[in-house]
């Protein structure tokens, strides 16, 4: 079988490359179509994977939508090129890549705010993956797993942090430091929404270098470091989940780092305008786990921080609380490995879950977990 994979982003990378390998392993050939956006290329890069890329895209909204024909011209042409058997792909991209070369696609999805994303590419999926704590039904192809698209790469069976990133940081054994992420908002289901702003940035720094190194992650390279007391974050991009893992606190407006410091046992405050009653329901799920903070309002985030570098219980509670979390969380690696093995009986695929049987016991009073 030939299995084509979309990476869109970095986070895509992360998602698909042990599937890439595990199905190449089995024998199955595999291709890649990348966006050169942020880190993409880059990643793919450190992790020897061959890759087309398809077109570039900038970290701002106008960026996309310029570049949008050029893309899907580019896509039509490689992927009837290709002539893959199944297409994987994270929305738009790769459900209507699948349409126009008469090639079924699956989707793993996992944010509830991308309805235009939504509408405009599962009608036309074979199937539709998305967390359990998902709080949409995306119809009969929709079908749900215990865990995050994260877990596909952060799950204790695929991932072992690197203590020694701390001498690439250039931090001691036991010195605190702190990783502040910075989005650029420049994605499409971003649009009217925002996160820590520049009047924000600075007097956040100022406190947080009061009890700890600060690494800032800025995803537009805006942050003049001339006038704050904080260091780049500029080690490979690769490198991030092991400075990740050894971090005392993350703080960030952004989303998936969140969710990977969760799984990597580091406290985590979230701060964008994304947070509150209708939030995403994985960062809800992670709050109630004892594992997130979500704080609308940014300036809760100093004394919040500060808590929790203060606290000499801190790593020792977060870890307890992540090994607990994980311990019945699926490998997503794994599933969709299955699920490119099995895709005309996706039924009988371990550990998925129709989305429509949870919403009927949902409504019946019972609790699905």
């Amino acid at each position: 079988m030939h299995y084509l994979f979309f990476t869109n982003t970095p986070a895509h990378v992360h998602m698909y490359k042990h599937v890439i390998r595990k199905l190449q392993q089995r024998g199955h050939r595999t291709s890649i179509l990348a966006r050169d956006y942020g880190c993409t290329l880059a990643l793919l890069d450190w992790e020897g994977l061959d890759y087309t890329v398809y077109g570039s895209c900038g970290t701002d909204r106008r960026s996309l939508f310029k570049q949008l024909p050029g893309h899907y011209y580019h896509i039509t042409r490689t992927v009837r090129r290709l002539d893959p058997d199944l297409i994987f792909g994270m929305g738009a991209y790769g459900a209507h890549a699948g349409v126009l070369s008469r090639t079924p696609s699956v989707l793993v999805l996992d944010s509830e705010p991308t309805s235009l994303d939504h509408a405009i590419s599962t009608p036309f999926a074979r199937v539709i993956l998305t967390p359990s704590a998902f709080r949409k039904d995306l119809g009969e192809s929709h079908y749900t797993f215990e865990g995050f698209k994260e877990s596909a790469y952060l799950h204790p069976s695929v991932f072992e942090p690197d203590p020694t990133i701390r001498d690439d940081l250039g931090v001691g054994p036991d010195e605190q430091y702190v990783i502040l992420r910075l989005n650029a908002f420049g994605s499409h289901h971003d649009v009217g929404k925002a996160g820590l702003t520049p009047e924000v940035r600075g007097p956040l720094i100022e406190r947080l270098a009061e009890h700890a190194t600060v690494f800032v992650s800025d995803e537009d390279d805006s942050l003049d470091f001339s006038t704050v007391p904080a260091r780049p974050f500029d080690l490979h991009p690769a490198k991030l989940h092991d400075a990740l893992a050894e971090a005392s606190v993350l703080v960030a407006d952004t989303q998936t780092m969140v969710t990977e410091a969760a799984l990597l046992g580091t406290p985590a405050i979230r701060s964008n305008s994304f947070v509150g009653e209708d939030d995403m329901g994985n960062f809800l799920e992670l709050e109630r786990a004892g594992l997130i903070v979500n704080l609308r309002d940014a300036t809760e985030i100093v004394d919040k921080a500060i808590s929790l570098l203060t606290d000499d219980e801190t790593e020792s509670t977060w870890r307890q609380r992540r090994d607990a979390y994980v311990k019945d969380m699926v490998n997503l690696s794994d599933i969709l490995v299955e699920v490119a093995e099995s895709s005309e009986a996706i039924e009988s695929v371990s550990h998925l879950r129709p989305a429509r049987l949870r919403a009927e016991q949902t409504r019946g009073g019972k609790n699905v977990g």
